[in-house]
């Protein structure tokens, strides 16, 4: 099975992890939402994104081309999230064939994974899951009906941010690692893992509905429609995961922001999933309890 795995080259699994780790922004403009921060040498532009989408999609706006242009380098979540780099980090931390994913499920939960699995496609079907710890399973689960939908993380707003920036000559960094947001979720109880894969054995049918209404949200740049919705969902039904995918890291993004504007002169841009700009504790927030004012940008 961990053969059958590798061959598909764990598409599935490490796009899983893109998609999952988003956080979308949608009526406030006719684009997504962009915001400034600015001190006596320094300005930093926030962008909300969506990290899958399909091929059909138009974000850019001038307001945001012209940031883009005046920028001199990129921040994005994780600049190294490509197979080379998640694939091994998939095979030591979410799979586990010594201890099947069966025998952690009650029998009607079992005939839930056989279902879910023969819907989605997956190779191999719950057979290939099994092998898989809660949280690769979850995910992987949650994700498969986007990709098979056409939303490709390939598309997603940061990977064409990455490349057109490279494309500039400018650099490119990261906020944090593959390796880190892996473990954001290898890291987890396998309790809270079992109640991340329960939710997801119910919702997935509905996943396709569900991004399509936020990414068109997102294009109009609707925040509270994010805050009403993806993130006060995720806060009351997995209050762990809200503080550890968006709280904490909130927190830490703030202080690093907080740190690059000291230290570096010029016009930076930054972009993460736009679910962390928006809700009680987004990080414009998290910025102002530092003493970093932003506006929201209007062209």
């Amino acid at each position: 099975m961990n053969l059958l795995f590798r061959r598909r080259d764990l598409r599935a699994a490490w796009l899983t992890l893109l998609i999952c780790l988003l956080g979308t922004a949608p009526a406030w403009a006719s684009h997504p939402a962009l915001w400034r921060a600015s001190d006596a040498d320094t300005t930093v532009y926030f962008f909300g994104t969506v990290h899958t989408l399909t091929k059909d999609t138009h974000w850019h706006f001038p307001a945001l081309d012209k940031a883009l242009d005046s920028s001199k380098m990129l921040y994005i979540e994780a600049a190294d999230i490509n197979p080379a780099t998640v694939q091994p980090l998939v095979m030591k931390y979410g799979l586990d064939p010594a201890h099947p994913l069966s025998d952690k499920l009650s029998t009607q939960e079992n005939a839930l994974l056989q279902q879910a699995a023969k819907q989605i496609g997956m190779p191999g079907g719950a057979a290939a899951m099994n092998v898989m710890k809660p949280w690769l399973a979850s995910l992987t689960i949650s994700t498969a009906p986007l990709l098979k939908a056409g939303y490709d993380p390939r598309l997603g707003v940061d990977k064409q941010l990455q490349a057109a920036m490279k494309q500039a000559d400018k650099p490119v960094k990261g906020l944090e690692t593959a390796r880190q947001q892996i473990m954001f979720f290898a890291n987890m109880p396998e309790s809270v893992q079992l109640h991340l894969l329960r939710q997801s054995l119910h919702d997935y049918a509905h996943a396709k509905t569900q991004l399509s209404a936020i990414v068109d949200a997102w294009k109009q740049g609707d925040v509270e429609a994010i805050a009403q919705t993806i993130v006060a969902k995720l806060k009351d039904r997995s209050p762990r995961l809200y503080q550890t995918l968006l709280v904490n890291r909130n927190q830490v993004w703030a202080q690093q922001i907080a740190d690059i504007m000291k230290t570096t002169p010029g016009t930076i841009f930054i972009a993460v999933g736009a679910g962390h700009l928006a809700g009680p504790d987004r990080l414009q927030l998290q910025l102002g309890k530092l003493g970093i004012q932003t506006s929201r940008v209007d062209d």
